[in-house]
């Protein structure tokens, strides 16, 4: 009868022990519901950083208002998620860099990360995104986006939910260690640009105004585009009535022309772009697709470089035939 019960409890442990792994492993997903994160808020694994910010209209004091149980905050455009060098803002942090912010949030190499955006517009999500493939590019792996973010959350849980300072997290052990998979600089992007033969899709995921020079940033020394490239808006992958992204079968339509070959994706300091990024790496499964962190910002400040600022014949023909 022992040698029984113990025979049980070890097929016991060892189905509980299964169950827990698939759980924790489910997380890999680039996007988690808010239903999941809630299965698991008590994993001791588990690192969930709010990053609400300026953008959109959040910050620390909004966080100790409310945020998830657990929940650390890190101001997405103050705390060096993005850097400044050499007059161009928004660039990759360097290993050292991005290696003591992330101790700092108490992540260690196999933490379990969650990524929580307000949820309030495509734009807030690219915080997000960008933060997510920061994490990839410097070899943490295990990382997801609550799809909803901090919004969707507040409504399907309203009744976890915490106030005030959480409990600074004991310092981590991660180790950051650049890989340039899914990262490109501007030399890279030059050379693309001046190899007519070239398969690289150079994807812009600004506004159409933007994109044919109507607009810039104020950063930009000059509007328009990177010769070659097509425009598809990071915004068409966000559903901004319930502020998520959109179904996957829907995505595969909208990025139909670059869901395989080599791409290159760019806006102008490397936010947007970072959603592009993310829809066509993570969830459409294009593994090669790189973000160039600069983007139109460090493009423009050598006059030399090409730029696109008026449409073909043949571009205004196909838009004749569109809106006829």
């Amino acid at each position: 009868m022992k040698r029984l019960f113990n025979t049980l409890s070890i097929g016991i442990l060892t189905i509980l022990a299964a169950l827990m792994t698939a759980s924790v492993a489910t997380a890999s997903t680039p996007l988690v519901s808010a239903n999941w994160l809630a299965d698991n808020l008590n994993n001791p694994e588990l690192v969930i950083i709010d990053l609400r910010n300026s953008i959109d209209g959040g910050g620390y004091e909004t966080f100790l208002e409310g945020h998830i149980p657990g929940a650390i905050h890190s101001d997405y455009g103050k705390a060096g998620w993005r850097v400044s060098r050499d007059g161009t803002p928004g660039l990759l942090p360097t290993d050292s860099q991005f290696q003591s912010l992330a101790r700092n949030l108490g992540i260690n190499d196999n933490s379990q990360i969650v990524i929580v955006p307000a949820g309030v517009s495509s734009t807030d999500f690219g915080s997000s995104a960008r933060a997510y493939w920061t994490f990839k590019v410097f070899g943490h792996e295990d990382v997801s986006i609550l799809n909803g973010g901090w919004n969707n959350w507040s409504k399907t849980y309203p009744n976890k939910i915490d106030s005030g300072a959480p409990i600074a997290p004991i310092e981590g052990d991660f180790v950051a260690s650049f890989s340039p998979d899914g990262y490109i600089d501007t030399d890279g992007v030059e050379l693309i640009v001046s190899d007519k033969s070239s398969p690289v899709a150079l994807l812009d995921g600004r506004p159409e105004a933007q994109f044919w020079g109507d607009g810039k940033h104020p950063k930009a020394s000059a509007a328009g585009h990177i010769p070659g490239a097509i425009l598809i808006s990071q915004s068409n992958a966000y559903n901004e009535t319930d502020n998520q992204i959109k179904p996957v079968e829907i995505l595969a339509e909208i990025y139909d022309d670059v869901t395989e070959g080599p791409v290159v994706s760019y806006c102008n300091t490397g936010h947007w772009a970072a959603t592009n990024w993310f829809v066509l790496s993570e969830i459409l499964g294009n593994k090669n697709v790189l973000l160039y962190d600069g983007s139109m910002v460090e493009w423009t400040k050598d006059q030399s470089r090409p730029l696109v600022s008026e449409k073909s014949n043949l571009t205004k023909v196909r838009e004749f035939l569109k809106l006829g």
